[in-house]
């Protein structure tokens, strides 16, 4: 079962257009992809044009009531499935804490219920913090993406994801596969290539090959709930993360 999370401990950084992009990207060939929000912020949701008039709608509900992740699937115009946020999730941390049992919640539901599969992937948007949120999101998933905008700020926050993992794979006792994605890139500034150099020392073949030019289309699309392939299906935006789909699937990063 593919299960991609995406996050990075710094917001701005295209986290929650790469997680949308990627999702629709995956329907466009056909795949019957699965999308779990776990922002409060609700973006991912909101850019599928897709919202929970409660809590008790979203993957909120799997946490406190044990409620089956197909019962909260929404169909989006994008043709993702979406298993929408709410801001009620910001609670998750004060009421559960972050014994093994609650990080692990996540993957316990998407194995018991036989979610998603070899032709049905999901993609996980999380919060840019390291919590409960992104704990499940990192327990449960196949394989992590940390984008990371064309700048030393965003770097740095991609150091820290690095430690992060690094010390949680002592408990997974295994290594968790990771892609580092650059974002907002634009190839004319000295910055860019400076951040890109730095990131293929630090990380290696874990860098993509793909880089995400920075877009306008990208930057409008949110504004309209709708993916950038809804949007402007031509732009350089759209062609960028059809590039990332087939270099992951390439690589087997994704079945």
């Amino acid at each position: 079962m593919s299960i991609i999370a995406v996050f990075n401990q710094k917001g701005g950084v295209g986290k929650t257009t790469t997680a949308v992009s990627l999702a629709a990207a995956l329907s466009r060939i056909g795949r019957a992809t699965y999308g779990i929000d776990l922002d409060p912020q609700a973006q991912l949701s909101s850019i599928a044009n897709v919202t929970a008039k409660s809590g008790a709608d979203t993957v909120l509900s799997m946490f406190q009531n044990n409620r089956p992740l197909t019962q909260l699937v929404q169909e989006s115009p994008s043709k993702i499935k979406v298993i929408p946020a709410h801001t009620e999730l910001s609670k998750v941390d004060a009421l559960y804490g972050k014994g093994f049992n609650v990080v692990n919640k996540l993957n316990n539901a998407l194995q018991a219920e036989r979610f998603g599969g070899k032709d049905n992937p999901v993609v996980i948007d999380c919060n840019p913090m390291v919590g409960v949120l992104s704990l499940n999101a990192i327990f449960a998933c196949s394989g992590l993406i940390v984008p990371i905008s064309a700048d030393h700020l965003s770097t740095k926050g991609a150091l820290q994801i690095e430690k992060t993992l690094n010390a949680l794979e002592q408990v997974l006792k295994r290594r968790v596969n990771r892609r580092y994605l650059l974002t907002r890139f634009d190839g004319r500034r000295r910055m860019a290539w400076d951040v890109l150099k730095l990131v293929e020392e630090h990380f290696g073949a874990d860098v993509c090959r793909t880089r995400i030019a920075e877009n306008v289309s990208l930057a409008e699309s949110p504004a309209m709930n709708k993916t950038v392939f809804e949007h402007a299906p031509d732009s350089r935006g759209a062609h960028d993360y059809d590039d990332l789909l087939k270099e992951l699937l390439t690589d087997g990063f994704i079945d």
